[in-house]
């Protein structure tokens, strides 16, 4: 058993400008439709959701990069963060298979300036 971690924060102001900016063309790059619906039903706190979930993508990367024959065979997409009844956060890959995790962990925090996730890994 092996076990791999990853961690990101960003500025909150910095997805709010993109998505400002680039509007649709980002969102779909980055975001599922899943995760779009999610987060803009978030009202006021809708940045910070995207962040949020922008920062768990990030982490996720860091923490399985080291194991993917190319990184750059996974894209945004292929990583989904939603919640749980309870509300927790899960991932889901969608569309791109990683026999090598037995189990995937992640953490998302946020405060109106600043969004940061922290990802473990289990690999088999």
């Amino acid at each position: 058993m092996r076990v791999k971690t990853g961690i990101d924060i960003i500025e909150v102001d910095r997805i709010k400008s993109s998505i400002e900016k680039l509007g649709e063309k980002f969102l779909k790059r980055v975001f599922t439709e899943e995760e779009i619906k999610y987060c803009n039903n978030k009202n006021k706190m809708k940045y910070q959701s995207f962040a949020a979930r922008f920062t768990a993508k990030e982490a996720i990367l860091k923490a399985i990069s080291g194991v993917l024959e190319n990184k750059y065979d996974i894209s945004w997409l292929n990583i989904e963060i939603l919640n749980d009844e309870n509300g927790r956060p899960n991932v889901k890959f969608i569309d791109y298979k990683l026999d090598l995790i037995d189990q995937i962990d992640i953490s998302l925090s946020h405060i109106e300036e600043y969004a940061i996730a922290n990802c473990v890994v289990i690999l088999k």
